[in-house]
């Protein structure tokens, strides 16, 4: 098994713009993103990574090393364009209130794996890339059975994170727009051995607060029926 750290990067400048950022060059974080990224680094403080993956766009490399320089971790750290955003083709860099008027909104928000973006990529190619990234990266840092199980960090952008919850949640992609991934969240999903039995665990979604540490111990493992035994933290465990 191994279990993933979904982070999104922290609050950008397109944010701040209401601008849909997609794939344009130099979007940065802004200073609350900045402050956002150290606060997720505080938050994995003691989180013994295997890995840190992230997107090849800026926000998420500013991210990574905020977090990682706060955390006071260094691990191995590698980029996977398959995390990049969406490319939103001729809908990149308008603003999203523009954007709400045009016909496609609509089929957006309510059947996306029907959307290819004018000039863009088509939503359901984006979810694909996305998952394969993340099911090749559990296989490449899998362990013999026994061991402690990997823990990595995904760096990546709100929709490809809604599509790795919605694939882990078993939902159609036509139902990720349900799910909210905000700036510098943290979600936590445990998935089964490559190969092996078993479904993904969603073990947190869009958290903002908490030690990372204190949702591992336990979280996700032994039987679900009636809810779980629940985390180490969650049972008054802390050791």
């Amino acid at each position: 098994m191994s279990l993933v750290v979904l982070v999104r990067h922290g609050r950008s400048t397109s944010n701040t713009a209401g601008t849909l950022s997609g794939r344009s060059p130099g979007i940065t974080l802004d200073a609350r993103g900045e402050s956002q990224a150290m606060a997720v680094g505080e938050r994995l403080r003691g989180v013994p990574l295997a890995a840190a993956v992230r997107s090849p766009m800026l926000r998420c490399e500013q991210t990574l090393g905020l977090a990682l320089s706060s955390a006071g971790i260094t691990p191995p750290v590698h980029v996977d364009d398959r995390l990049t955003e969406c490319d939103y083709g001729r809908w990149t860099g308008r603003s999203l209130a523009e954007l709400t008027q045009e016909s496609l909104w609509q089929q957006v928000q309510e059947h996306p794996s029907m959307v290819v973006f004018p000039e863009g990529e088509s939503m359901t190619a984006m979810a694909g890339r996305t998952v394969a990234a993340v099911q090749d990266w559990n296989a490449r840092l899998a362990v013999p059975q026994g061991e402690p199980e990997p823990v990595w960090l995904l760096v990546s952008h709100g929709d490809p994170i809604k599509a790795v919850l919605s694939h882990a949640l078993g939902q159609q992609l036509d139902d990720f727009q349900r799910i909210v991934v905000d700036p510098a969240s943290i979600s936590l999903v445990r998935f089964p051995p490559p190969g092996g039995q078993g479904m993904p665990t969603v073990i947190a979604m869009n958290t903002s607060a908490g030690q990372i540490t204190d949702r591992l111990a336990g979280a996700g493992h032994g039987p679900q029926l009636g809810g779980g035994l629940g985390s180490q933290a969650d049972n008054g465990n802390t050791t």
